[in-house]
């Protein structure tokens, strides 16, 4: 079906930028939306940013709104996220994961496919 790669992770210093980059292959046409996540040591995986293939809109949320921006190069099959001026905080693995779709019985979305994760660090 598809595959999922992600790069770009690395270790930073607060302030700094890094882009992140997720890359598909296999039947790249079946993916909708794409989307990052990230998720801290003891701590749940969160909702960070996704972008609709098809009219380019895109979501964030409001702890990186402002800071990061997601893009997408279709031709490429690779997604972005540009992240400035970041903070210890944002320290986590993170995920990309496409195709969201409602569980009408749970009230929540769930992601069709997740790849491996990249770690960002930064440090103070």
């Amino acid at each position: 079906q598809v595959q999922l790669v992600e790069s770009g992770g690395g270790v930073v210093q607060a302030g700094d930028s890094l882009g992140l980059a997720c890359t598909a292959s296999g039947r790249t046409s079946l993916i909708y939306a794409m989307a990052w996540f990230r998720q801290a040591p003891g701590k749940e995986r969160d909702f960070v940013a996704l972008i609709f293939e098809s009219n380019g809109k895109t979501i964030y949320a409001d702890s990186v709104k402002g800071r990061f921006t997601i893009s997408s190069d279709n031709a490429k099959n690779t997604m972005y996220l540009k992240m400035n001026s970041l903070k210890p905080e944002d320290t986590a693995m993170y995920y990309c994961a496409i195709n969201p779709r409602m569980d009408d019985s749970r009230g929540t979305y769930e992601y069709a496919l997740w790849g491996q994760g990249t770690q960002v660090t930064v440090s103070s």
